[in-house]
């Protein structure tokens, strides 16, 4: 939650800086960027929550732990990158990705574990 409340300080930040007030959402490209990878980060948000926590009941607490920790290093690289340039965010866009894959593959190996 405080990531998500850091992008969207980024944002305000941005909207001041470039002048563009809401609920205008086009303007300069820099503002763009960081609009944008702020509202990805938070589509994003409610599937990595519920995937963090059924692998965390149903496969291993620390293990998914270590992949939430990673998720978030690689959400917020994606934010930085986003903001100073569209390709930027690729990486981590991958990593970020690789690792929701991950958590739902230990999420239903545990659910799976659980219930057969």
């Amino acid at each position: 939650v405080l990531f998500l409340a850091y992008f969207v300080l980024q944002v305000i930040y941005a909207r001041r800086k470039h002048k563009i007030s809401p609920p205008e959402t086009r303007g300069h490209p820099e503002f763009e960027r960081i609009f944008r990878a702020q509202a990805n980060c938070s589509e994003y948000f409610p599937i990595f929550i519920s995937l963090l926590w059924v692998a965390g009941i149903f496969f291993h607490q620390g293990v998914t732990a270590a992949c939430g920790l990673m998720y978030l290093y690689t959400r917020f690289r994606y934010f930085q990158g986003y903001a100073v340039a569209a390709q930027g965010r690729l990486g981590p866009l991958y990593a970020s990705a690789w690792l929701l894959w991950l958590l739902l593959g230990m999420a239903l190996f545990g659910l799976l574990a659980h219930f057969l």
